[in-house]
């Protein structure tokens, strides 16, 4: 099944039960709808149906009327206008502080973290959680799936801006991690997708189960691992009983590798890199190349439909025509044929996959500073320090007859693209 038909199947089946249990009536009528699990898995089943850890993962009739779904016991969900997702802090300024992994171990290796599990325990063992939470002596506790117990939380309602009440009785929940220390309890989640947003719940949830046991501090951490960094946030709950009073702490980057990148060196990539012919590949757009490195770090564990990147990653499906489209643009990643279509990395996607942080970064910019559009621009960037502005990058790719991207607004989009790889590529040297 391709991935516009799984998105399609997903987005009639709610449609299917919208009209079926008169869902939307019953929300302006009663503010939400429980719907059962059995209700739903008569038309897919609910692991498909419920699970949204982003925004942009939501079906259609969910965005369309500002929907969210949110479990309430093991086997039921609430349909209502409620606020669940947080936007991601944009990344602090600067180097990652390095550290190091103990030199007995063996079995983990900076350059082949490829689960989560594997992320959480590098950040444990490097010292990641001790440095960050400023607390020695975590030993790892809780994890896993277990249930929620009862309670009740308020949460701020998208249509009213006011705040509605749910009430909890024994849903299942997750905890990836949990590490206790003398002072607090750690509980953790950890990803390896680069996203705009994520699901509250996958915090709140476990808070509630947790923060009326312990009499020390519950602390939260989410961790997002990718590309050799190690991106830590940690967020509270400024009123326990209300979802909607998330607030970040703090946040801190890190990593295991040497992350040094200098101007000479994205230079000399520049020297090294002859322009080649442009492919038959639509032009880039796709502006944020941290998730073309994502995509390709997926990819790393094995072939992936169009649906399971879709499903899998903080994707819709236009995104993951863009994204993948951008890949292959590039090199790293080839589409294969048949029935339904599939994207892996192709032999230079995975020997630059297999390199290290620095090596990788510069083999990337190898990728990008082949096409001739961003081998003048980067030169002319790295004369003037900074990327040039949009108008300069479209007048450029206006006079080169190879770039026929359409439309002038067409063409704008792409340049927005331009703009935003070369400044990642500059953005290298400031903070390496």
């Amino acid at each position: 099944m391709s991935s516009a038909a799984q998105t399609g199947a997903n987005d009639a089946a709610w449609e299917v039960l919208f009209e079926r249990h008169e869902i939307l009536q019953h929300i302006v009528r009663d503010g939400r709808y429980v719907i059962s699990a059995d209700d739903i898995r008569k038309e897919r089943e609910p692991r498909l149906m419920a699970k949204f850890d982003h925004r942009v993962n939501l079906p259609a009739i969910f965005k369309t009327h500002r929907l969210a779904i949110v479990p309430v016991t093991r086997g039921s969900y609430v349909i209502a206008p409620y606020e669940v997702y947080e936007r991601f802090p944009p990344d602090e300024a600067g180097a990652p502080t390095r550290l190091a992994l103990p030199s007995h171990l063996q079995s983990l290796r900076p350059d082949k973290i490829i689960s989560e599990t594997m992320a959480v325990n590098c950040a444990l063992n490097a010292g990641m959680l001790a440095d960050f939470l400023q607390e020695e002596g975590l030993c790892a506790t809780v994890s896993g799936r277990m249930g929620s117990e009862d309670f009740t939380y308020r949460i701020r309602n998208a249509l009213t801006n006011g705040y509605d009440t749910v009430a909890v009785q024994g849903a299942q929940i997750e905890i990836d991690a949990a590490f206790e220390g003398a002072a607090s309890l750690a509980l953790l989640e950890a990803k390896r997708d680069v996203a705009e947003d994520f699901l509250v719940r996958q915090l709140y949830y476990p808070f509630r189960r947790w923060h009326s046991k312990v009499a020390k501090p519950v602390r939260l951490v989410y961790l997002v691992y990718t590309n050799g960094i190690f991106h830590l946030y940690e967020y509270a709950f400024l009123e326990p009983d209300n979802y909607s009073s998330l607030q970040l702490v703090r946040q801190k980057r890190y990593t295991l590798e040497d992350t040094r990148i200098t101007r000479s060196d994205l230079r000399n990539a520049a020297r090294r890199c002859p322009v080649e012919e442009e492919p038959p590949i639509p032009f880039p757009q796709a502006n944020n190349f941290r998730r073309v490195i994502n995509l390709c770090e997926l990819l790393a564990q094995g072939e992936l439909s169009r649906e399971q990147i879709t499903q899998q990653y903080a994707f819709d499906v236009r995104q993951t025509n863009y994204y993948t489209d951008a890949a292959r643009y590039l090199g790293p990643v080839e589409k294969s044929g048949g029935k339904s279509v599939s994207y892996r990395l192709s032999a230079d996607g995975c020997a630059i996959m297999d390199m290290g942080y620095r090596q990788r970064q510069l083999a990337l910019c190898a990728c990008i500073l082949r096409h001739r559009v961003f081998a003048q621009l980067f030169a002319e960037s790295l004369a003037h320090g900074a990327p040039l502005d949009q108008e300069s990058i479209v007048a450029v790719m206006r006079s080169n007859a190879l770039y026929h991207v359409g439309s002038e607004n067409t063409r704008r989009r792409r340049a927005s693209t331009v703009y935003s790889w070369l400044n990642w590529m500059l953005q290298l040297a400031g903070n390496g």
